[in-house]
């Protein structure tokens, strides 16, 4: 079984001090998030996705999302291939859905299937 990777669509910074965070890089990308709750922010830049998440663990580092068609099915085959599963499958909303894998040397890959990229 293989998946197909459709191409990189989101970065996600853990961010402990949301608050923080979202200042910092509002100031350094020169806007302000286009979602902003206390559960995610999110900026649109360069039409990808640089998220924040308060929940993520600093120690896991940034988390780089490749997108796929089906979620589910990537996530099957990557673990059939080894990996374990770090995050379920989870439809986060607007009919996006993710989920991460820790591969066989324990990297995480991020797999997102998002209805709404258009691609830069």
């Amino acid at each position: 079984m293989s998946v197909t990777l459709e191409g990189l669509r989101t970065v996600i910074y853990p961010a402990p001090d949301l608050d923080a965070a979202k200042a910092w890089w509002s100031r350094l990308l020169g806007i302000q998030p286009y979602f902003d709750e206390p559960f995610y922010v999110g900026f649109e830049v360069a039409g990808y996705e640089l998220g924040l998440l308060p929940t993520a663990a600093p120690t896991d580092g940034a988390l780089t999302y490749w997108g796929v068609a089906d979620v589910s099915d990537a996530v099957a085959a990557a673990v059939a291939e080894g990996a374990t599963e770090h995050a379920p499958v989870a439809e986060v909303g607007g009919g996006i859905v993710t989920a991460t894998v820790r591969t066989p040397v324990g990297a995480i890959l991020g797999l997102i299937y998002n209805p709404h990229f258009a691609g830069a």
